[in-house]
């Protein structure tokens, strides 16, 4: 079988060697891919928005299999334009993915179907949105209504920290067209969890469980980025809560997007809150997350490839799904001043026998060298989650570049939950 997987960071990576693993498989294209993945896929310069040339390339090649993994392909159209071609394509068309797409479109979706989730209100006039900020609650959450690399969220802790949100996300447009519309909700408090899943339209079945770290410094301080690192499972997701999401979110997503003639197919990715009156919905992905990935596919001891296979053919019931018992953390090594300025170029030495995946690194002259402003996420597996981390953080000093920073608490706050 010849696989192409569009996108080219480290949730790429991960799929990519977890695709790897199928004997069928004899070629994996990435599109573009990164210097990392070129060790495991052959790398084609196509930006993951390209969507003509993708498709050409996807026809000119004779792919048998496709993977959209980035949100942006996924809500322009990209599975569409594939399948189109007759090419078997993994994801939500765009009808879909506008599950992400939109924030109002999900919060309204969620309101509509009894899916708990956080009060809010939706803009698309910045007056309206400020007279609103005057009387909420406060903290209040604002969001840029489109994509917006995981950043167009911001937590105001006071009012004027409210305003100065909206007028950043609709006066100047920090996140371009994202911003024309807003999402002001209610704050909630509680423990995160990410629970990826997979689903065909008709069968759900929800992943090991994971904790993200977004906050750039250790203490979950400094600013928003697009993930440090992840533990899974994640030690506050019980099997009673993981019973409740099953009724009273999961279930009823896949069945209101049918509802909706939006039936979708591919990872859908759960954003939940546990708070005192029960798990909430804080965001939906249409994707695999990034760096959740890096944990989930490592403990999944079923054939990927396979399961895909049975999605694309509406058959998800058929495949086996099971996931190791042990426990994995991924720790991010970011370029220092990431996510705002950083410098790149820098040479990556880095041992070939670890499970270390390439976000943001370009080869030159045969050396991997930065590129990005995520560049690596190092991950180990272990009987207990202490273990995983432990081992995690042991790989990571026989990493080295200039300018490499990471966080040295990743999977801190899981390791206390764990001891309650």
């Amino acid at each position: 079988m010849k696989v192409m997987v569009v996108g080219g960071g480290g949730r790429e990576h991960a799929i990519i060697k977890k695709i790897k693993e199928n004997g069928k498989v004899e070629e994996i294209f990435a599109l573009p891919g990164n210097g990392g993945i070129a060790a495991d896929a052959t790398c084609v310069d196509i930006g993951a928005k390209d969507i003509d040339k993708i498709v050409d390339f996807a026809v000119e090649k004779a792919i048998d299999f496709a993977v959209v993994a980035p949100d942006d392909p996924l809500v322009l159209g990209a599975v569409d334009a594939l399948k189109a071609k007759g090419i078997k394509t993994f994801g939500p068309d765009k009808k879909a993915a506008i599950i992400e797409g939109s924030k109002a479109f999900s919060k309204d979706l969620m309101k509509k179907y009894n899916i708990p989730t956080a009060s809010y209100e939706t803009f698309s006039d910045m007056e309206e949105a400020l007279a609103h900020v005057e009387s909420c609650p406060i903290p209040v959450v604002v969001k840029a209504d489109g994509l917006a690399l995981g950043k167009g969220v911001i937590i105001a802790e006071t009012r004027e920290a409210a305003k100065d949100a909206v007028v950043t996300i609709m006066g100047d447009k920090v996140f371009g067209d994202s911003g024309n519309k807003v999402v002001i909700e209610e704050f909630l408090t509680g423990p995160e969890v990410s629970v990826l899943s997979f689903t065909d339209g008709k069968t759900i079945v929800p992943m090991v469980s994971s904790m993200d770290h977004k906050r750039a410094l250790d203490g979950d301080k400094g600013l928003n980025t697009g993930g440090m690192g992840t533990v899974a499972p994640n030690p506050y997701y019980t099997d009673e809560i993981s019973k409740e999401c099953m009724e009273t979110i999961f279930k009823p997503t896949v069945e209101a997007m049918n509802k909706e003639g939006r039936s979708f197919s591919g990872c859908l990715y759960f954003g939940l809150m546990l708070t005192e009156k029960g798990p909430k919905v804080i965001e939906y992905n249409c994707r695999f997350g990034d760096p959740e990935t890096q944990v989930v596919l490592p403990l999944l001891e079923s054939d990927l490839l396979d399961i895909m296979l049975k999605i694309y053919d509406q058959e998800l019931d058929k495949a086996e799904v099971r996931f190791s018992e042990k426990s994995a953390a991924c720790v991010v090594m970011a370029s220092e001043g990431y996510p705002q300025k950083y410098e790149t170029g820098f040479e990556i030495t880095m041992p070939a026998d670890k499970n270390i995946y390439v976000a943001g690194a370009k080869l030159k002259e045969g050396k991997l060298i930065t590129g990005g402003g995520r560049v690596l996420g190092v991950t180990e597996m272990g009987k207990t989650l202490e273990e995983a981390i432990n081992k995690a953080y042991e790989t990571v000093k026989t990493v080295s570049f200039d300018n490499a920073y990471y966080r040295k608490d990743i999977g801190k706050r899981a390791l206390m939950a764990e001891r309650k």
